[in-house]
């Protein structure tokens, strides 16, 4: 059995073994990690050794860390990524390679369906109707998506919304509000088993996802690295946030809406909160726009995304695929029943 494991801003940790009457056999870790002394590693390679096949990360990972001495230098190597590689060799866990992945754009759709497609598109991956994916979205109106835990009241400005003629829905992850009007922000979904993330913890899970991310920002000009939890940020602030939810079916979904160009003065009148945070940073008479991606890349919005959905497919090997005029009444028919119901969008007032 063999797992491999890319430590995130460390090295590669390769996992061999084999299982006999349930316990971890003939253990073998290497990799192109640092570690001094060379007796550290048979030390952590004793403690994996004879652990019962069902173990879990974190319960390989302490017995580890009891091996490991104080004075022991371990470079580009953690023994929680040991923990995983563990796990990828016994097929509890899966890597990047293991999935077959399509890459998504589109299409341009209501609101209300974009976020109901988060819920059924799941399903449909789950019950193998559709591959795992990564989709860009597009809307053909102006909206607000509000987190599955934020107060409705605490967030809109009705006023406001009337005014501009504003959508809100509410999606099935938690996080904060967004302000999105067509080309104004680069939003993808990623619908993946939980496999992936198997023995990260919520932290760690979002990094790791968005790896690929940040090289595609990189690829177009923007030097972005991750604010824990789940914010994105460049050199010159952030950029947008990630958010997801893990079901009971074994898959989970990841998504991260980035402002390309926002009307900052439309989004002061629309959301409270956000005029909060503005006006805690003396602004709000000031900015007109938001356009942290737009400005650093000087790159119109499709450019942009061509440059994710290649890399994407390049990293991955993934393969085009498309919604379909079936996943589009599966979404409609979600939102009728649920998304685009005030008892949905306003279940926290």
């Amino acid at each position: 059995m063999h797992g491999e494991y890319k430590v995130p801003g460390g090295k590669l940790v390769v996992v061999d073994l084999d299982v006999e009457d349930d316990v971890l056999t003939d253990v073998r870790i290497s990799g192109d990690f640092f570690l001094e002394p060379d007796e550290a590693l048979e030390r952590m390679t004793s403690a994996v050794e004879g652990l019962p096949a069902g173990s879990s990360a974190q319960q390989i990972q302490e017995a580890m860390d009891n091996s490991v001495l104080p004075t022991d230098v371990l470079f580009g190597l953690t023994t929680h990524g040991v923990a995983i590689a563990v796990r990828r060799a016994l097929g509890h866990a899966l890597d990047w390679d293991d999935i077959d992945f399509d890459v998504i754009h589109g299409p341009s759709v209501d609101p209300m369906l974009n976020v109901a497609m988060d819920e059924t598109l799941v399903e449909d991956v789950a019950a193998g109707r559709r591959k795992p994916f990564m989709r860009i979205w597009e809307w053909n109106a102006p909206q607000i998506v509000i987190g599955s835990f934020q107060s409705y009241s605490n967030e809109i400005d009705e006023e406001g919304i009337k005014k501009h003629d504003i959508i809100v829905s509410r999606r099935i992850t938690g996080g904060g509000a967004m302000f999105m009007e067509p080309g104004n922000c680069v939003t993808y979904s990623l619908v993946i088993p939980t496999g992936l993330v198997d023995g990260l913890s919520f932290e760690e899970s979002y990094p790791f996802l968005d790896e690929w991310c940040m090289e595609a920002l990189e690829k177009v000009g923007v030097k972005a690295h991750y604010v824990p939890l789940n914010d994105i940020s460049s050199e010159l602030g952030k950029i947008g946030g990630a958010a997801q939810k893990r079901f009971a079916n074994g898959y989970m979904v990841h998504h991260v809406t980035m402002s390309y160009d926002i009307d900052a003065q439309k989004m002061l009148e629309t959301l409270r909160i956000g005029r909060e945070k503005m006006r805690d940073k003396g602004t709000r008479s000031a900015v007109k726009r938001v356009d942290p991606m737009k400005s650093q890349t000087g790159m119109p919005r499709e450019e942009i995304i061509d440059v994710f959905l290649d890399h994407f497919e390049q990293k991955y090997g993934a393969t085009k695929g498309e919604i379909t005029e079936q996943d589009i009444e599966n979404a409609k028919k979600r939102a009728d029943e649920k998304f685009a119901t005030e008892a949905w969008t306003k279940r926290l007032p």
